[in-house]
């Protein structure tokens, strides 16, 4: 039943999914995607679709954390199925709401990473991955808050991924 819980303190007049035996709210939440920022000097890693409506557009590698999993843990995961580079997770570059696909939003993590093994191929849900100048990403972007990565990428938050030449 959707309604607004009795006694739900919540400001505004959001109706919620309620259950009509226990009361008991069920919250539609967003889903969290997380993704890893490499750089080789001047350039960032990125990954081209290879399926879905995004196909052919390219996105930082990323992908949705698993119930129970760590964030640190699911991007270092994603980043390798994604890219077959095993990273160390750092420090957290952004955080942004994604509202591009209205049937699925999420909540997105960007962390830098350090690579740390593997071999450079694309894998999972992308069929080629490129290092691109920062100043230069690819035209066709997947999702719209990658931008904004990249914005505040040029603007000084390179510096917080370790272990390569300051941009």
């Amino acid at each position: 039943m959707l309604r607004r819980p009795p006694g739900d303190p919540a400001p505004g007049d959001r109706d919620r999914l309620v259950c009509k035996d226990c009361r008991r709210v069920l919250y539609v939440n967003p889903a969290v995607g997380v993704a890893v920022v490499v750089r080789r000097e001047h350039n960032i890693l990125w990954g081209r679709r290879k399926r879905g409506p995004y196909q052919g557009a390219w996105c930082i590698p990323c992908g949705y954390v698993e119930w129970g999993e760590d964030v640190r843990a699911a991007a270092a995961r994603e980043f390798q199925e994604e890219t077959g580079l095993v990273v160390e997770v750092g420090e957290v570059l952004a955080v942004h709401s994604n509202f591009h696909d209205r049937e699925r939003l999420t909540v997105g993590i960007w962390f830098a990473g350090t690579v740390a093994g593997g071999t450079l191929r694309a894998g999972d849900d992308l069929d080629a991955v490129r290092f691109f100048p920062l100043e230069a990403p690819p035209d066709l972007l997947a999702f719209p808050t990658d931008a904004l990565v990249v914005e505040e990428l040029k603007k000084g938050k390179a510096r917080l991924i370790p272990g390569l030449p300051d941009l």
